[in-house]
C-alpha cells in the first residue's frame, strides 16, 4: 500500500501499517512525499521505530520514499491501494482527472485508489474510491458522530472534485441537504445516542430512494453512495 504526501510527519504512514496489519500481518505500507526534508524526518522517525523507542512494532513493514503522482515503488511493483488524502487541495479542478489517472496507472489490475479530504483531527473525512481504470465508483463521508451538529459539515472538505459543486442543481449538493434534513428529523432519536440517530437518518434517506450502500458502516459514522448519485452535473 502507498501512503502519497503523508505530511510533515511520517506517523501517519505507521497508524496506518499498524491499523491494517491487525488484518494482513503481511500489509507493507510505502510513504511517498515530493519534499525531500519530510522523506529524511520520516526516515529518522522510523530508526527510532526501529529501535524500539516508540509504539510500533520495531520490524513494522513501513518505509519512505520520495514521489509524487508518478508512484515510485521499490522495482516497480504495483501497489494494491494508494491513499492520497489531502494531496489535491492546492490543485485546480481541471487537474483532477489527469492526477486519478496518472495514479490509477500504477495500481494493480484490481487495485483501490482512494482520494480524499479531512480535517485536521480526522473527525470529517471525506473520499472517492478510484478503480485502475481511473473510474470513481464511491463517494464516502465519514464523521465524528458524538457531538455533531450537521452532516452537511462535510462540504468543507469534500474533495476537490466535489468542493466546487455544493450548490443547488448539483447532485452532492442534494445529497448533503438530504443528510441535513434527515439528521435533523431523526432528533427524536438523540436520547439513545448519536449512532442510533445517525442510523435513522440514513434508514429514511435509503427508503426515500437515495442508493446508500455499505450499511454495516453506518454505526461507524459513514455513509457510502455510488458515485453517479454525486457525481458533477457537467463531468470532470
Amino acid at each position: 500500500m502507498v501512503d502519497l504526501g503523508y505530511g510533515a510527519s511520517g506517523v501517519t504512514a505507521l497508524e496506518l501499517h499498524a491499523r491494517l496489519a491487525r488484518a494482513r500481518p503481511d500489509v507493507e505500507v510505502l510513504g511517498l512525499e515530493i519534499d525531500p526534508a519530510r522523506v529524511s524526518g520520516a526516515q529518522a522517525q522510523l530508526a527510532e521505530v526501529r529501535a524500539g523507542r516508540t509504539p510500533f512494532a520495531p520490524d513494522a513493514r513501513v518505509s519512505f520514499g520520495l514521489g509524487g503522482f508518478e508512484i515510485a515503488t521499490p522495482q516497480g511493483r504495483p501497489p494494491a491501494v494508494i491513499r492520497a488524502m489531502n494531496v489535491l487541495r492546492q490543485y485546480d479542478e481541471s487537474d483532477v482527472s489527469e492526477a486519478w489517472r496518472r495514479m490509477a496507472g500504477r495500481l494493480s489490475p484490481n487495485g483501490l485508489l482512494v482520494e480524499g479530504t479531512c480535517d485536521e483531527l480526522g473527525r470529517i473525512v471525506t473520499w472517492v474510491a478510484i478503480g485502475s481504470d481511473a473510474t470513481p465508483r464511491t463517494l464516502t463521508v465519514s464523521l465524528r458522530l458524538s457531538g455533531l451538529e450537521h452532516p452537511a459539515i462535510a462540504a468543507e472538505r469534500l474533495p476537490k472534485t466535489l468542493i466546487h459543486r455544493n450548490v443547488p442543481g448539483e447532485r452532492v449538493h442534494g445529497f448533503l441537504r438530504a443528510l441535513d434534513t434527515e439528521w435533523e428529523r431523526a432528533a427524536g432519536m438523540s436520547p439513545f445516542g448519536p449512532v442510533q440517530r445517525w442510523q435513522a437518518a440514513l434508514a429514511t434517506m435509503r427508503d426515500a430512494g437515495w442508493p446508500l450502500l455499505e450499511r454495516s458502516r453506518w454505526r461507524l459514522g459513514e455513509v457510502t453512495v455510488p458515485w453517479e448519485a454525486v457525481a458533477p452535473a457537467s463531468g470532470l
